[in-house]
């Protein structure tokens, strides 16, 4: 009894293993939100630049605790063979030991600024990797909507190629039927059978194409396998009535926001600061030292006192202050300040290249949802007409007034309207919903159905 339980126990724990292996960790269809907050969570780069703010944090406390006193205690231990010091402060050949312990303090009192420079830049470094780990988080919001958008337009292929494969099936069938009752021949059945098996193939590699973008997504997401993984379709409604903005104003807000341009500006901080930190080096330093300290002395061919009482008759205490003046330095420090004031000018001309690229970026999302709506005006109006004259085609085939020719032609062309008409729509979607994003908006899809 008891082996079969711990069989039965170890059975369900490989199970449950292989099925948190290969399932997905939601259950159900995933909202394009499910997958941003998912992927913000488990994304690798996006952690990776989430420990550099907690390094950041440790680099800062590191620099505020530089105010601080330090201090050490050491002890030693000294054996000597042979000529050594005696009580009378003369030398003879004797074995020595020699047992010393101190403890010291040192306090920074002025070093040029230097303390309250690394505060400051450690602050700066905090806030810079806090701006880098927000944009690392704004790319996968981006990538998971581009994937996401991906299988959705996959999606719909795949629908209109089932749904061709359909039609070809139910149109084989009634011309076998035909041929049956001598109205068609078998020339007929075979390029209908044909084109069904063109149908057939259009299907896989719509499929294989979906397969491969919710592949895409998954390691996105950081999921073991895309076995289960699937995504709720959004409703999407008139996307060519969308009313954008021009790109002067998405900018104006989009620079306020977007944490490139705040990682930028930071640079710039930085730098400034480097310059003064640099400049300290030409002030002087002044430390304050303080300490105690003992000793214990033996010497073979000499008495001496106890070890109690020689650490309390050599007990001595020190205070110091010292003050270092830098006067040459062979020019490194001049040299240094050369460095930090390039490296500001250069800082200023990355901020200004941010923006710009900002600017680049926001143009042409907006004229690419300019485009794309035209382009989903005009595909909608190609793609019923196409669908129109298909249908028409379809009629006279089945009733042996077109030639398969004919039908080819009017089936290939709908597909490809129908397709481009589906691009353009999710296409249309995306980039308004981008547009959004770079004001600072979230990355989504407002009404969605299952």
């Amino acid at each position: 009894m008891k082996r079969l339980i711990i069989i039965s126990l170890a059975l369900l724990a490989g199970a449950t293993a292989m099925a948190q292996e290969g399932e997905s960790p939601k259950q159900g269809p995933w909202s394009l939100a499910d997958c941003i907050d998912y992927a913000l969570d488990h994304n690798i780069t996006v952690r990776q630049s989430a420990l550099n703010v907690e390094q950041s944090e440790v680099d800062l406390n590191t620099a505020q605790m530089s105010r601080l006193p330090s201090l050490s205690a050491s002890a030693s231990e000294n054996l000597s063979f042979g000529r050594g010091l005696t009580s009378e402060n003369t030398y003879s050949n004797s074995n020595t030991t020699a047992t010393s312990f101190s403890l010291g303090g040192e306090v920074p009192v002025f070093k040029g600024f230097e303390i309250n420079n690394n505060i400051k830049l450690g602050k700066l470094n905090l806030e810079a990797a806090t701006a880098d780990l927000e944009k690392a988080r704004d790319d996968i919001r981006v990538q998971v909507a581009q994937a996401y958008v991906q299988i959705l337009y996959n999606r719909e292929l795949l629908r209109v190629a089932g749904e061709q494969r359909m039609h070809d099936e139910d149109l084989l069938g009634q011309i076998q039927e035909r041929e049956r009752a001598g109205k068609a021949s078998m020339a007929e059945v075979s390029a209908q059978q044909a084109t069904l098996a063109q149908s057939r193939q259009s299907e896989i590699e719509a499929d294989g194409n979906l397969r491969l973008a919710m592949l895409d997504l998954t390691q996105l997401l950081e999921l073991g396998s895309p076995e289960g993984f699937d995504v709720v379709i959004p409703e999407v409604g008139d996307v060519a009535a969308v009313l954008l903005m021009n790109p002067e104003d998405i900018y104006a807000e989009a620079v306020e926001v977007k944490p490139a341009v705040e990682s930028a500006k930071i640079g710039v901080d930085y730098a400034q600061l480097n310059i003064a930190k640099a400049k300290g080096a030409y002030l002087p330093s002044l430390s304050l030292r303080g300490g105690i300290g003992t000793d214990y002395y033996t010497n073979s061919k000499m008495p001496s006192s106890g070890f109690l009482d020689q650490l309390k008759n050599n007990f001595s205490q020190y205070v110091s202050l010292s003050l270092n003046i830098p006067i040459f330095q062979r020019f490194s420090t001049r040299n240094q300040v050369r460095s930090a004031e390039i490296n500001y000018r250069n800082q200023q001309l990355n901020l200004e290249n941010v923006k710009k690229s900002l600017y680049k970026e926001i143009q042409q999302a907006y004229y690419n949802a300019v485009n794309a709506q035209a382009r989903y005006n005009g595909s909608a109006e190609s793609a019923e007409s196409a669908r129109l004259h298909y249908e028409l085609t379809e009629e006279k085939y089945s009733v042996g007034k077109a030639g398969i020719a004919d039908y080819n032609d009017a089936r290939n062309s709908w597909l490809r309207a129908e397709s481009e008409y589906i691009q353009a729509r999710y296409q249309c979607l995306y980039q308004t919903k981008l547009l959004d994003f770079y004001r600072g908006l979230p990355l989504s899809f407002d009404s969605v159905q299952n």
